[in-house]
């Protein structure tokens, strides 16, 4: 069974509690996840399977400690067809930009050759003011592809 590498790009903290509450229902059905709240480029690139869960930031930037990151993958475009991956993006619906950071991030991914595992979920924290909920539904219903 792979090792779920989980990257999460966050502001003020909020997907860092996502990521650590699917980490852990995640580790309570069997799953090795490596939790990684600043990657690096070689997070992504030596990974097979990852959970990427990223707010939106400014005008649908990622955040500070995600953005350096994207930007290196996007510009290094290397071949991820190893890779399988699902994105959750965070963001508020009031906001042209709602979700643009999980929404590039899905894309990029898919561009250099990655496979989707599950849809992007897009949580709107102005319905869902505490986001671990809805992403531990999210979570309940693909769990089987997100671990096969």
């Amino acid at each position: 069974m792979p090792t779920i590498t989980l990257i999460t790009g966050s502001t003020l903290g909020g997907a860092e509690y996502v990521g650590d509450h699917l980490a852990e229902l995640l580790e309570q059905h069997g799953q090795t996840v490596n939790v990684v709240n600043d990657a690096v480029l070689s997070d992504i690139t030596d990974c097979d399977r990852l959970l990427l869960i990223t707010s939106t930031h400014g005008a649908g930037d990622y955040p500070e400690n995600l953005a350096p990151t994207m930007e290196e993958l996007a510009d290094k475009a290397p071949n991820l067809s190893h890779l399988s991956f699902a994105v959750i993006g965070i963001g508020d619906s009031s906001y042209d930009t709602f979700c643009e950071a999980g929404k590039n991030a899905d894309s990029l991914l898919k561009k250099l050759g990655a496979t989707p595992l599950i849809e992007r979920l897009d949580i709107d924290i102005s319905e869902n003011p505490l986001p671990e909920e809805p992403a531990e539904v999210w979570l309940s219903k693909n769990l089987a592809n997100l671990c096969e």
